[in-house]
């Protein structure tokens, strides 16, 4: 019997010289469009992580990847970088709405600009003599005592 020699299974490609190689199909999902101005602008609105992939009907992971690959910066240096302008905004705003509403101004600015009121209480009262009566007595006491012994 003669034996018939194996056929290879792997596909050779002939190239020639000067043209490119074909690229290999890629696997996987398609990657999901993600506006960047539209993902600047919810930033500057100061949406979290959480509302933002769900704006964009994905994963928290894939907006993550998506800044990688996009800015090269993580999501937290991105978000850092294009809130600023909504903050900016913000203070703007609250200048203004402190003209017509204080108690609007005041609730934005300890929300979201990290102010604060600064409480001072003083206690004053009059003496009517209890306290100094009372020490004394106390005094008195422990002097007549001779010191407290204790067994």
């Amino acid at each position: 019997m003669a034996s018939t020699p194996k056929k290879s299974t792997t596909k050779k490609t002939a190239t020639k010289q000067g043209s490119k190689k074909a690229e290999p199909k890629k696997m996987g999902r398609p990657c999901i469009e993600i506006d960047v101005e539209q993902f600047k602008k919810l930033c500057e609105y100061m949406c979290t992580l959480e509302e933002i992939a769900g704006i964009f009907n994905c994963s928290e992971d894939t907006i993550e990847r998506w800044c990688k690959r996009t800015f090269g910066m993580t999501f937290a240096d991105a978000y850092k970088k294009y809130s600023a302008e909504g903050r900016m905004s913000l203070r703007r705003k609250q200048f203004a709405l402190a003209e017509t509403s204080a108690a609007m101004a005041i609730f934005l600015g300890k929300n979201y600009l990290g102010q604060t009121d600064k409480v001072e209480s003083k206690v004053e009262f009059e003496s009517d003599g209890f306290i100094e009566a009372l020490k004394g007595q106390a005094s008195d006491t422990f002097k007549n005592a001779g010191g407290i012994v204790e067994e």
